[in-house]
């Protein structure tokens, strides 16, 4: 028997890192504040930790979805496979040509490219989806602010959040 309801319990471990990192930052203030600056030094490294875990851990918990969808995204080694009930398929990092968000499916599903085989769609709220950020956090020149907005944001047309080497004219938007 849980103290929490399951609703409440899965907030909370949806936003682990920004309450582990608000508890470390309090624990530096309070070592700040402590008795004749003995531990202000070692306070100041816990407040600068603790702050940078609340923001990595923002940015991580706009990224998880809310799950029970279908399939299971399992990233091992630079490869993110993705295992579902009608598709399923295996994609190298370091192959990925295209990320592209399409928020027309219902869920919305990221679709990869690679070069040589058919796209691989995952749905955002598969199990262990919330691996794929770190992924996605490798890919030179991602911009993580824009892909959580577009997370959030639906669009009519899917949206390319990033490409290795443009398809379109350089005087072409992205989006």
């Amino acid at each position: 028997m849980s103290f929490f309801r399951p609703e409440a319990n899965a907030a909370l471990w949806r936003w682990r890192e920004v309450i582990v990192g608000g508890a470390v930052a309090l624990w530096g203030l309070w070592w700040i504040a402590g008795p004749g600056q003995l531990l202000a030094i070692p306070g100041w490294a816990f407040v600068i930790g603790g702050s940078a875990l609340i923001w990595l851990g923002v940015q991580r918990a706009r990224f998880r979805g809310d799950g029970g969808g279908v399939g299971a995204v399992q990233v091992d080694e630079g490869q993110i496979s993705y295992f579902g009930p009608l598709t399923g398929g295996v994609v190298a990092l370091r192959e990925l040509e295209r990320l592209s968000l399409d928020t027309t499916a219902k869920p919305a599903h990221w679709r990869l490219d690679q070069p040589g085989s058919a796209p691989l769609l995952i749905p955002v709220n598969a199990a262990g989806s919330e691996a794929l950020f770190d992924a996605f956090a490798t890919l030179p020149g991602l911009k993580t602010e824009r892909m959580l907005s577009e997370l959030r944001s639906p669009r009519p047309q899917p949206v390319v959040i990033w490409e290795r080497r443009p398809l379109r004219p350089p005087s072409a938007l992205l989006h």
